[in-house]
């Protein structure tokens, strides 16, 4: 019998595989840039209702090249946010539901036996996708969360002793209850960390959950969706321009204090790394090329403040115990923390 072949997924056995990144593609321009942002919240706002804040930071997420987690309740919209956001972007999408039994291979893929070729052929798995949808990420258990993890991490996945690479553009999007806890895997903080946003939707107001009534009778159908802005190759070129964006000093100096005052909360036991700062940083650069610039505001680091460093805090004992919010602890944070002067740029 054949062993089974050790070959990564080729293009043509992954068709549409995008292997290049921000550095090797010339970027988009400014208000090109801007417009089409614009273009992906409004067609992804049409679906998804009364979530304007979260769709943007999860598209200045996925412009920095990073990945979310959406943390909220069920009923919310999260999946269908994920699913939204990449056909707006082009993107391939894959949704795989987590649960305790799920393995390590049902995510990356595994070699099948052809009876034609008498060979064994190496299938890809759902994480060889634009966009990767974990959905109830804390359902499976720490073996396969690990196999997520390198492939956020490092994007490439491990299987049967070989390192195949993943396509590029690749994002992980998550989502997770804070409310059930039985058969739940917490996610470690190494994982965690890795997600450059945690964001919830919270509850709509009472107009929002009647125009979604509205708008599902109005479809006729459960099923939605919305028209591409851009694709693959044309997300790998907004990425390149939020890379071209420039920060000056005293913008990583107010990243850095915030990062640094965390640490120093008295709610807070361990406080956001190094990562953390870098993270702000990076979206605050996505924000400003959402909205045509070409620098970034201390304004862009506080809008994103909350969705990049509150999953990063683990609080004290005490603090968890009064019921405190990480959230709040960043709001203490920017309330302490002076803001640097905003000097008008051209």
């Amino acid at each position: 019998m054949t062993e089974p072949s050790s070959s990564p997924p080729s293009a043509a056995a992954d068709p549409g595989a995008v292997l290049t990144g921000p550095a090797d593609t010339p970027g988009a321009d400014r208000l090109d840039a801007a417009r089409m942002g614009r273009e992906v919240l409004a067609r992804a706002g049409t679906v998804v209702v009364g979530a304007e804040g979260a769709l943007r930071l999860a598209l200045a997420a996925v412009l920095a090249g990073g990945h979310v987690l959406f943390e909220d309740l069920p009923g919310l919209g999260k999946t269908l946010a994920a699913k939204t956001l990449a056909q707006a972007l082009g993107l391939d999408f894959r949704r795989l539901q987590f649960t305790p039994d799920l393995l390590p291979s049902d995510v990356t893929g595994s070699s099948i036996f052809n009876p034609a070729t008498r060979e064994f052929e190496f299938k890809p798995g759902p994480i060889f996708a634009g966009l990767f949808l974990a959905d109830e990420i804390n359902r499976t258990s720490p073996k396969t969360q690990s196999a997520l993890l390198e492939a956020m991490a490092e994007a490439q996945v491990s299987a049967e002793g070989t390192t195949l690479p993943l396509r590029r553009p690749f994002h992980v999007f998550a989502t997770s209850n804070p409310i059930e806890f039985e058969g739940t895997y917490p996610l470690p903080e190494a994982q965690l960390d890795r997600f450059l946003v945690r964001l919830r939707f919270g509850y709509p107001g009472p107009g929002g959950e009647q125009d979604i009534i509205t708008r599902r009778i109005a479809r006729r159908q459960d099923e939605t969706r919305v028209a591409s802005v851009t694709t693959a190759e044309g997300l790998l070129r907004l990425q390149a321009a939020v890379e071209s964006v420039g920060v000056d000093d005293d913008v990583i100096d107010y990243a850095v204090r915030l990062t640094a005052a965390t640490r120093n909360h008295p709610a807070v036991e361990v406080g956001a790394s190094p990562r953390g700062s870098q993270g702000l940083v990076l979206l605050g650069r996505a924000l400003a090329v959402l909205d045509g610039r070409t620098f970034v505001l201390p304004e862009d680091v506080k809008e994103g403040a909350a969705a990049v460093l509150a999953h990063r805090l683990t609080l004290t004992p005490s603090a968890w115990a009064q019921g405190v919010a990480t959230e709040k602890v960043v709001r203490d944070v920017l309330a302490e923390v002076p803001t640097p002067p905003t000097v008008p740029r051209g």
